[in-house]
C-alpha cells in the first residue's frame, strides 16, 4: 500500500474513532466530518488527478472503502453516493462539467444520487420522472419523486436521473432550488446515520448546464453505469463489514468463558470463526478480481461488479448474523459493531441490486456460455435455444466469448 494511502487510512481511522455507534444511535453524521474527508478527495477517490482528485485505482479505492466500511457503514454510503456521481458525471458531462463538478466534489462539496422512485425500483420502465428542456430551450424541468436517496440530508447539490425525451438524463439539482422538497428517512433499518430521504421535485427549473452532456442518453446505459459503481462500492465496504464482525467475535471468544472455558476452544464456535474467515477471504477474492477487471477496462468489469456485489453481500448479511450469534446479548446493544453490522448488511442485500436481480444477471450469464454445449434443457445440439430464450439473452447487458 502506498505510504500517501496508510496515511490516509489512519487518517480516517482517528476521525472516526469510536463515535460511530453514537452516530448510528442518533441517526446523524457529523458534516464537518464529511467536509474534511470531502476536500481531501476521499469521498470519491477515484475521481483523476487532471481533475483534482487522488486518481486511486479501482483496488487501492476498494481497500480504502473496506477501511471505511469496518468503522461505519453510514460513512460508507455516503462515500458510494459521491462516488457514484463523480463516475456518472466523469463518463457522461461534457468536458466543461467534467472540470467544473469533479473538481467540487473533490474539494468538500457533497452529493447525492436518486434512481429509486415509490413505483420504479428495478423496473426501469416505471421511472417517471421528467427532465425536458423548457420552451426557449435556455432551461430544462425536472418534475418527479425520487425515494431513499442516501446522503440527501448532507448534500449540496442532488443528481437526479429520469426520462428526458425518448431517452434519459442526469440532472446536478442543488438542493436550494425552489421547488425541490426533501423529506428525511426518520427511523431506518440499517446505516441510520447515512442521511437518507426522499424528494419531491415540483417544476424545478435548472439551467442547461446543469444537463450532464445535454442529456439523451438510453436510460438502461445512464443506470448501468452508474450502479455499476455502487456494486463494486458496496462489495468492498461489505469485506470491511465481515473484517469488523471477524475481528470482533474473534477478540471476544477469547476473552470471554463460559464453566471455566474460553468460547474459543469450543468447537462449534472455532467453526463459525472459520466460516467468518472464509467468508472475508472469498468477498475479498471477489473484490479483487472485479477490481482488475475494471481497471483493466475489461468487458467483463460491469458483470463482476455484479457478482463481486451478490457475493459480499450476501457472506456480509450472514456472517454479521453469527457475530450476533457469538457475542450473544454483549452484541445485541444498539450501536454496538455486531449489531450495526447485523442491520448494515441485510440492506446491502437489498440496494444497488437485489439479490434476486443480481442472481438474473449472473443466470443470463450462465446461460451464454453454456449456450451450444448442452443437447437438452431447451438447448439444441447445434447450440440454439428456444425462441422465448433467445429473447431473454439478447436483454442480457453483459457477454463474455465461450470458454475453449
Amino acid at each position: 500500500m502506498p505510504e500517501q494511502q496508510a496515511g490516509e487510512l489512519a487518517l480516517i481511522s482517528e476521525l472516526v474513532g469510536g463515535r460511530a455507534a453514537a452516530w448510528d444511535v442518533q441517526g446523524e453524521l457529523p458534516v464537518d466530518l464529511l467536509r474534511t474527508l470531502g476536500a481531501r478527495g476521499l469521498l470519491c477517490a477515484q475521481v483523476p488527478a487532471a481533475y483534482g482528485g487522488l486518481g486511486l485505482s479501482s483496488q487501492d479505492n476498494g481497500e480504502l472503502t473496506a477501511h471505511v466500511g469496518g468503522l461505519c457503514s453510514s460513512l460508507r454510503s455516503v462515500m458510494t453516493s459521491q462516488g457514484i456521481v463523480a463516475w456518472t458525471v466523469q463518463r457522461f458531462g461534457d468536458r466543461d462539467q467534467r472540470r467544473r463538478i469533479l473538481a467540487e466534489l473533490s474539494s468538500g462539496k457533497l452529493t447525492a444520487v436518486g434512481f429509486s422512485e415509490p413505483g420504479a425500483g428495478s423496473d426501469l420502465a416505471a421511472m417517471r420522472t421528467r427532465i425536458e428542456p423548457d420552451e426557449d430551450g435556455g432551461r430544462f424541468v425536472v418534475d418527479g419523486e425520487k425515494k431513499w436517496v442516501t446522503g440527501t440530508r448532507y448534500a449540496d447539490f442532488v443528481l437526479i436521473v429520469g426520462r428526458s425525451g425518448d431517452g434519459a438524463a442526469a440532472a446536478v439539482v442543488p438542493v436550494d432550488t425552489p421547488g425541490v422538497h426533501i423529506e428525511l428517512v426518520p427511523h431506518p433499518m440499517g446505516c441510520r446515520a447515512a442521511g437518507h430521504a426522499n424528494i419531491r421535485l415540483d417544476h424545478v427549473r435548472i439551467p442547461a448546464t446543469h444537463v450532464l452532456g445535454g442529456g439523451g442518453q438510453p436510460l438502461s446505459m445512464l443506470f448501468t453505469t452508474a450502479l455499476s459503481y455502487g456494486r463494486m462500492s458496496i462489495a468492498w465496504g461489505c469485506v470491511g463489514i465481515l473484517r469488523a464482525c471477524l475481528y470482533t467475535a474473534g477478540s471476544h471468544v477469547q476473552r470471554r468463558e463460559q464453566g471455566g472455558v474460553a468460547l474459543a476452544d469450543h468447537q462449534l464456535v472455532r467453526r463459525h470463526l472459520a466460516e467468518m474467515f472464509i467468508a472475508e477471504q472469498a468477498s475479498l477474492r471477489a473484490c479483487e478480481h472485479a477490481s482488475r477487471c475494471w481497471d483493466s477496462a475489461s468487458p467483463d468489469m460491469g458483470l463482476m461488479a455484479v457478482l463481486a456485489k451478490h457475493v459480499s453481500a450476501g457472506h456480509a448479511a450472514r456472517g454479521a448474523e453469527t457475530a450476533v450469534q457469538l457475542l450473544g446479548s454483549a452484541g445485541a446493544e444498539d450501536g454496538h459493531t455486531v449489531a450495526r453490522a447485523f442491520r448494515d448488511a441485510k440492506l446491502m442485500e437489498l440496494i444497488e441490486g437485489s439479490n434476486e436481480i443480481c442472481q438474473l444477471v449472473l443466470a443470463d450469464h450462465a446461460l451464454t456460455i453454456t449456450d451450444g454445449r448442452l443437447g437438452s434443457g431447451g438447448h439444441t445440439t447445434s447450440g440454439k435455444r428456444t425462441d422465448e430464450s433467445e429473447a431473454g439473452r439478447r436483454s442480457t447487458p453483459w457477454r463474455t466469448t465461450q470458454p475453449s
